[in-house]
């Protein structure tokens, strides 16, 4: 299996064109998620709260402060899961132990799916609260573009975090068939061969000499004759 890798990567210790895996479709979705997930985050801690004659500031999601802490929380998050993950495909050919691997790209499929979940329901939540605000809450329009821009890229957030998840699961099915592998490689080190191979060509000699002579004859005697006596 030389020149393939396990889940969808290159050999272990093979080197990573930077061109090539920023142009790749994975990479590319990785970018976009960490990029909406900016905006939902600095929408909302920039704008998203407004102050309404006092010094207290109340969000613009229908003052629910629950809102704006759900929107901070999942794009913080989202922007710290996106780099990790990134850094994480670019070594991922350095990992030479296959069930490190299948742990990885295992992490990256929970992980995808779950904050596409969340993406989801921030979406509803915060979509739900704007509807739900007064024009008498926000004097002069204050922080509707930030609200309507946590908005729109959370669902954005939704389909990127979502392709990932599929991303991540078609590299789970590229898996190699974990039994052709021995317990050595599957931990990081050279697969060993119990026993001799016996197919054409698998390194080992067979001895062609397997007619043995019979017990109490010689190899060099002269046949001898016996005259038949009348």
């Amino acid at each position: 299996m030389d020149g393939v890798g396990s889940f969808g990567a290159g050999r272990t210790g093979s080197s990573v064109d930077p061109i090539v895996f920023v142009k790749q479709p994975q990479t590319i979705l990785r970018i976009l998620s960490w990029i909406f997930s900016l905006v939902v985050f600095a929408s909302i801690v920039n704008e998203g709260y407004v102050n309404m004659g006092s010094e207290r500031l109340h969000c613009v999601f229908n003052k629910n402060a629950d809102a704006c802490n759900y929107g901070v929380f999942v794009g913080l998050v989202g922007l710290l899961a996106c780099s990790f993950f990134a850094l994480l495909d670019y070594k991922f050919a350095s990992i030479s132990s296959v069930k490190d691997r299948k742990k990885a790209v295992m992490l990256e499929i929970g992980f995808s799916g779950f904050w596409a979940f969340l993406y989801f329901v921030s979406f509803c939540f915060l979509a739900n609260q704007w509807s739900r605000t007064t024009p008498d809450e926000l004097p002069l329009n204050q922080g509707a573009d930030a609200a309507r821009a946590a908005i729109a890229f959370s669902f954005f957030s939704i389909i990127t975090w979502a392709g990932l998840t599929v991303r991540a699961v078609q590299k789970y099915l590229l898996g190699t068939d974990m039994t052709l592998f021995t317990t050595e490689h599957m931990d990081g080190g050279a697969p060993t061969q119990p026993y001799p191979s016996n197919s054409p060509g698998g390194g080992t000699t067979e001895t062609t000499e397997t007619y043995q002579s019979p017990p109490f004859t010689e190899n060099n005697a002269a046949p001898t004759y016996q005259v038949p006596i009348y």
